[in-house]
């Protein structure tokens, strides 16, 4: 799409691919207008089932471009235009939370490869999605202590639940680096894979073949799950699955099991 991310679609899967590789995909301005302008693209797109998001060269994201973002403190005080406004511009978000928080709010299931550096801002973009597969040998940190700053990009929202309490504020005080087994362990990340993206690839590839109606709805009971009490999540299941039940794609996932074929499915 743009100089900072570029999106094929294919098969029913997005690749969403951070493509500032000169600068290890650091974020500058160009780069949060360009993540939020395809997270929106993505978000109407009726024939995308799954999304890969992963960064060219030899990082996924070294967080802020501290040298394109020397103005930040002003436009921390903009208005609707402002990249850190207190209003929210994107929904619940403004641009700078969108970036990460949006990958969340699509409907399509993101699985996100990680590798080389996955810094401050760039761990909070990846934390968006809602698998993410790191090489063992990847450099994570919330760094924004470090720059005497706090994760502002949606990250105190997104590890609710994921890193225990008392793990991310040791992380959040200290701004130290830990690899990709301790960022397993400590719930940033789902698992090691020796080859992030080829791995990531794959699971798409399973995510997508499987009936898009019932992935999305599940992506939709996840989001409630999230903060609902028990009886907003079981009326939730029920009313997801009256809905499921005798559609066209689930009787084709049926007929597909049935018949030991790939499926058939109907997309939109």
């Amino acid at each position: 799409m743009t100089d900072r991310v570029a999106l094929t679609i294919a098969d029913g899967i997005a690749h969403v691919r951070l493509t500032r590789a000169d600068k290890l995909n650091a974020l500058d301005p160009a780069m949060f207008e360009a993540l939020a302008a395809v997270i929106a693209r993505l978000a109407e797109a009726t024939d995308v089932r799954c999304v890969l998001l992963s960064g060219e060269g030899r990082g996924f994201c070294a967080g802020l471009d501290m040298a394109a973002m020397a103005g930040m403190a002003g436009m921390a005080t903009g208005g609707t235009g402002g990249l850190l406004t207190t209003e929210r511009t994107h929904g619940l978000a403004n641009l700078a939370q969108q970036v990460a928080w949006g990958w969340r709010t699509l409907p399509q299931p993101v699985v996100a490869a990680l590798h080389g550096v996955v810094l401050g801002g760039g761990l909070q973009v990846a934390s968006g999605a809602d698998i993410r597969l790191v090489a063992g040998d990847a450099r994570l940190s919330v760094r924004e202590l470090h720059w005497g700053i706090v994760p502002d990009m949606a990250g105190f929202a997104l590890w609710r639940g994921t890193v225990r309490d008392d793990v991310l504020r040791e992380c959040i005080f200290t701004a130290r680096e830990f690899d990709g087994a301790e960022a397993v362990a400590m719930g940033f990340a789902t698992r090691i894979a020796t080859d992030p993206l080829a791995e990531a690839q794959a699971l798409c590839r399973a995510i997508a073949g499987r009936n898009p109606d019932a992935i999305r709805a599940a992506k939709r009971l996840f989001a409630v799950a999230a903060d609902g009490d028990a009886a907003t999540i079981l009326r939730a299941e029920s009313d997801e699955q009256v809905r499921l039940l005798g559609s066209a794609n689930q009787r084709e996932q049926v007929m597909a099991n049935m018949e030991k074929r790939a499926a058939r499915f109907r997309d939109g």
